[in-house]
């Protein structure tokens, strides 16, 4: 509470120098905030640009350590690794999520052999990289079937757990998945794997970008509104946290970033769990592109993600993660 009024009390006082303001200053950022995502393609010696997202781009495997040299030099802790599936492995069922040669399984067992673990791994479990229709579960009766999409989404957790992820990260938002993944892991003697739940996962419209990226815009039929959540809603949130808590999700995650950092603040305030949030590739690309064009100024990444650890995110997966040094300089 404020005591003392105006001409005694002037707040600006504090602000009158750098240094000053340096010292009183309520958040920072450092590398150590931050998640990379990598897109991931077939083929060998590729490095491709993605249209939708400038600066961002898909690696082959062997391409990997020009990456995750850069992540590691700049002490990042972890990586993400999303693949873009060829059409002609993708499937109703999305099968290629249970393949041990998948690109995700090539990219773990790529990244713990040259790396060990200078470097942590997530892996999305989450079928909509595999799936001909695009959807993140299996489709009966034009219907996104929860039970039967669960026990895909655990075998596809006992294979990348097996190839050597630290974190896996279910996006799916189908209920009942974190309780039954950590059943799993925990009855095939893997307790210490990390469970980053998706918990807060909203149906929005900034995913497009991404989407391209893995290669599963074009294919999307309808959208995702009967299983992620509607962006309307905020209490809805508070439960779904709970619920993985409670099944057992070490971290959670809220995804978009910035239109929602009041979901953010409150899942922090009343859990105190560790809380992530995605900075998605449609905030990635509003930004980016404005500043290419001139419209605002780099300064503006660097604002947009203190914004995350002032809502309260211990983390944030960025696409800006790579050049975070020159961010925060």
């Amino acid at each position: 509470m404020i005591t003392g009024k105006y001409p005694s009390l002037r707040l600006r006082r504090n602000r009158k120098q750098s240094w000053s303001r340096r010292l009183i200053q309520e958040n920072t950022l450092s590398p150590n905030d931050f998640i990379l995502p990598i897109f991931l393609i077939d083929g060998s010696n590729k490095k491709e640009s993605i249209n939708s997202m400038p600066g961002v781009y898909r690696y082959t495997i062997n391409r990997l350590s020009q990456i995750v040299d850069r992540a590691i030099k700049k002490e990042i802790p972890m990586v993400a690794l999303f693949p873009k599936t060829k059409n002609s492995l993708k499937n109703e069922i999305g099968s290629e999520s249970l393949n041990e040669n998948n690109l995700v399984c090539k990219a773990i067992i790529e990244i713990k052999k040259k790396y060990k673990n200078q470097i942590g791994i997530m892996c999305d479990v989450a079928l909509d990289p595999y799936t001909s229709h695009g959807h993140d579960g299996l489709i009966k009766s034009n219907q996104i079937i929860n039970d039967e999409t669960i026990e895909v989404l655990i075998n596809q957790s006992l294979l990348q757990a097996e190839m050597g992820c630290d974190v896996l990260a279910p996006s799916d938002m189908m209920d009942g998945r974190i309780g039954k993944i950590r059943q799993a892991l925990d009855k095939s003697n893997r307790q210490n794997v990390q469970i980053l739940s998706y918990a807060a996962k909203y149906a929005s419209s900034f995913y497009g970008p991404f989407r391209d990226a893995v290669g599963s815009k074009g294919s999307l039929k309808g959208d995702k509104k009967t299983y992620q959540m509607d962006f309307r809603n905020s209490n809805e949130a508070i439960r779904e946290v709970a619920l993985d808590i409670k099944e057992g999700a070490d971290m959670v995650m809220v995804k978009p970033g910035m239109p929602y950092l009041d979901i953010i603040k409150s899942i922090k305030e009343k859990f105190k769990i560790p809380v992530f949030a995605y900075q998605v590739s449609g905030e990635y690309s509003l930004i980016s592109n404005a500043i290419q064009k001139k419209i605002i100024n780099e300064d503006a990444v660097y604002e947009s993600l203190v914004a995350f650890k002032r809502a309260g995110a211990n983390a944030i997966v960025s696409y800006y993660a790579d050049r975070i040094d020159k961010i925060i300089k």
